[in-house]
């Protein structure tokens, strides 16, 4: 994984990619449909890709990989992309935004998708958007590891919705649409763990748990720099009248926002809860510390008079029983009174309960 100091010095446009290190070829499907007709096919060469194109269809690119940055300029080459543009596509630490040009524009994002297989909550990659003025659309995914997109290509094989009928700028909103909407699948299954952690904290407290809090607690962190900035990308394109996306698509990006706004509640609500979960775990230690001292307490105090007695009686000045034979099991019987009532004092103030 190349560092962000790498790109230090380096003039502007300069592509360097940063993320995860993958030896995967880079893939490249062309899914080219319109009313009447559908085209899917995968490329290993952007070259051959183009060749397939037809101007009367909406043209999706999807590249998946930016890794191999030479594949990623040429794509940039062969649809007039600013190098400005494939810098921030192959910088995976690139918050989100939009920006415009001459004729595109450039949705970046952050993707998160259910990761259960691998352990993990979710996984997550950099997306980028790329919507021309012609009905071209390119999408770039950091890696071949899956997306969010499935239902999207069945609506387009199946001619379900719209989709089929509609320009370019409308599967951008689909796309980013998809993308917001996996951040609730996630969520909700964040909040199944949530509920299960916090009967543990409420039955048995312990040190793994604080471990599983912290965890959660750096899941809502990236959830929330993620939400946010896509908050406000859907939010610029929705009030620039940005010229890529139609009037009549950008009443389904109003959505879009609604939709990222639901989020980032659902995070904030996360984090509130999880800060109110380890309130909980330092109650519960501390209660349990606190029982710990009482039942200590109780026991000396019970055993203080007694000591006392003992410390007395062995100072060995004078011996009771040398002239009272009784006199020794006498004073087991005041220690054993004396701790008696002690102990019945203690019940009563229900401190032993």
């Amino acid at each position: 994984m190349q560092n962000l100091s790498g790109k230090s010095g380096a003039p502007p446009g300069t592509l360097v990619y940063f993320g995860k290190d993958s030896k995967e070829p880079v893939r490249i499907t062309l899914l080219q449909y319109n009313e009447q007709e559908l085209y899917e096919q995968e490329f290993s060469d952007i070259d051959e890709c183009v060749q397939r194109l037809n101007g009367e269809a909406v043209r999706w690119i999807n590249v998946d990989g930016i890794h191999d940055t030479s594949v990623v300029e040429k794509v940039g080459r062969k649809f007039g992309i600013h190098p400005l543009t494939l810098e921030d596509v192959v910088n995976t630490a690139q918050r989100a935004k939009v920006e415009d040009y001459e004729h595109y524009t450039a949705c970046i994002m952050k993707m998160v998708y259910s990761d259960r297989v691998h352990g993990q909550e979710f996984n997550s990659e950099q997306l980028s958007i790329i919507l021309f003025d012609n009905n071209t659309l390119i999408s770039f995914q950091e890696a071949d590891g899956g997306d969010v997109f499935d239902v999207i290509r069945e609506r387009i094989r199946q001619s379900k919705g719209k989709i089929r009928k509609a320009g370019a700028d409308y599967l951008a909103y689909a796309l980013m649409d998809a993308v917001v909407d996996s951040y609730f699948t996630v969520l909700e299954q964040i909040g199944d763990d949530l509920g299960e952690l916090e009967d543990d904290l409420l039955t048995d407290p312990n040190p793994s748990l604080v471990k599983r809090l912290h965890h959660y607690k750096r899941q809502m962190i990236f959830l929330r720099k993620a939400a946010w900035p896509m908050r406000e990308m859907v939010n610029s394109i929705e009030r620039s009248e940005n010229k890529f996306f139609s009037e009549s698509t950008g009443i389904y990006l109003r959505d879009v926002h609604d939709h990222a706004l639901r989020v980032i509640d659902t995070v904030e609500t996360y984090r509130d809860l999880l800060a109110g979960m380890m309130d909980i775990y330092l109650s519960s230690v501390s209660n349990k510390m606190n029982e710990v001292m009482k039942t200590l307490t109780i026991i000396t105090t019970i055993f203080v008079p007694l000591t006392f007695i003992v410390g007395v009686y062995g100072m060995n000045m004078y011996i009771p029983e040398a002239q009272y034979k009784w006199f020794y099991p006498v004073l087991w019987g005041i220690m054993i009174g004396i701790a008696g009532l002690l102990f019945f004092y203690f019940y009563r103030k229900k401190w032993l309960r």
